[in-house]
């Protein structure tokens, strides 16, 4: 595919019906309002949207954060939270861990609150503390977000809190820069922090975009 198949594909609509086998159809069913609201409307937003938010949830198969790390995973993944021989204490307690790393950030009380349990992880990019489910909330007009936090595991709020923090990071502007492997690295990090799993969503980018060609 070339550089000017790319820059056709970025100013096209999205045909959803080209992602129907690859995508799930209770996705699928929801995408009419990522587009209108998170303006993913074009084919080379949409493919860079989909190789995140596939990676990041399996292919749309988990939607909460598994917080069951041993004591080495404590120590790998969230060493500074977890000094001396403090991880054995939290070891393969889920709650305890994300109430304790989560603790007096993103909006969330301290580790005895369980704000950080209550607020962990959701949706198809991971939505995280009390800040952004409330920013979330407020935009889809939905207060009871906040008390059933659980909400966002359901496929319409997993899909649309993951357009929503896509749109309020700038993602659709990174993506509609172009559709290199350095853009998709761009975007990776906007949205992972970092770079893990490059390989693979970049993959995914390339097979999707081979959809609408």
């Amino acid at each position: 595919m070339t550089r000017t198949y790319y820059e056709e594909e970025k100013n096209k609509m999205v045909d959803t019906d080209k992602l129907k086998g690859t995508v799930p159809d209770e996705v699928l069913d929801n995408f009419d309002s990522l587009i209108t609201l998170f303006e993913i409307n074009s084919n080379l937003i949409v493919c860079h949207f989909l190789s995140q938010v596939m990676h990041e949830s399996m292919d749309f198969k988990v939607s909460v954060e598994n917080l069951n790390y041993s004591e080495k995973g404590l120590k790998a993944v969230f060493g500074k939270y977890f000094p001396g021989d403090l991880a054995k204490e939290y070891a393969r307690q889920p709650e305890k861990i994300a109430s304790r790393v989560y603790a007096d950030r993103m909006g969330n009380g301290d580790e005895a609150s369980g704000d950080g349990w209550k607020y962990r992880g959701r949706g198809y990019t991971q939505l995280t503390g009390k800040n952004n489910y409330t920013s979330f909330s407020t935009f889809v007009e939905n207060p009871s977000i906040i008390i059933l936090p659980e909400s966002l595991t359901e496929p319409r709020y997993a899909l649309l809190s993951a357009g929503w923090f896509w749109k309020t990071n700038g993602c659709n502007q990174l993506a509609s820069s172009g559709a290199s492997e350095d853009v998709v690295k761009q975007v990776t990090k906007r949205i992972n922090g970092g770079y893990n799993g490059l390989e693979d969503r970049y993959d995914r980018f390339t097979k999707l975009c081979s959809l609408f060609s």
